[in-house]
């Protein structure tokens, strides 16, 4: 625990989650833009997960309510990828809200009432702009629907949360796998 090169801040498309995943009540009965999917340890190649048999103290999500969209979310990102962090169960959630409240949505993200179209490196400058500490090689986005849709933003800091960093080669590789269309779309709130 605690061996790794930076941190991921996953912040799922909600809208593109409820499309795939209906059932999910939990998030999917609320009008919800860019959610905490997850605060995960990344090494340059890879990632480590369930690093101790360490179970989720039940006040976390109490602490912290609000922090992930869906309660099992606080369970599983703790076991998966907290217990890799070095950090303790308090800690670690405080960066993931941290980070979670210095990202600002882009005005036109916040709540769009038609879907938006953009092109991959527009997605990343719309961002940046919103938050000039993230330049756009900070910045990893996942596609669903063979490249079609936003699925994810993924933001690459260093171990401190301090500040931003270069996304591994191996997370923009998976970033072209994924978002392979010339542009995608970011669906509506609904």
């Amino acid at each position: 625990a605690g061996d790794f090169d930076y941190y991921a801040l996953a912040l799922s498309w909600s809208p593109e989650h409820c499309a795939v995943k209906p059932a999910d009540k939990d998030q999917c009965s609320r009008k919800l833009g860019f959610v905490l999917h997850g605060l995960w340890p990344q090494y340059d190649r890879g990632y480590p997960s369930n690093c101790t048999r360490e179970r989720l103290d039940a006040n976390m999500e109490q602490e912290f309510a609000g922090l992930y969209p869906s309660r099992k979310l606080y369970r599983h990102e703790w076991e998966k990828h907290g217990t890799c962090s070095g950090l303790g169960q308090t800690a670690y959630h405080q960066l993931a809200a941290s980070l979670k409240a210095r990202f600002q949505v882009p005005a036109s993200y916040q709540a769009p009432a038609q879907p938006l179209r953009r092109s991959l490196p527009q997605l990343k400058a719309d961002i940046a702009a919103a938050n000039p500490w993230l330049p756009a090689s900070a910045i990893s986005v996942a596609c669903s629907g063979a490249g079609r849709f936003l699925q994810e933003v993924r933001l690459c800091v260093d171990k401190q949360g301090a500040a931003a960093v270069t996304c591994s080669e191996q997370m923009q590789h998976a970033e072209a796998r994924s978002c392979r269309q010339p542009d995608l779309l970011v669906r509506s709130v609904r």
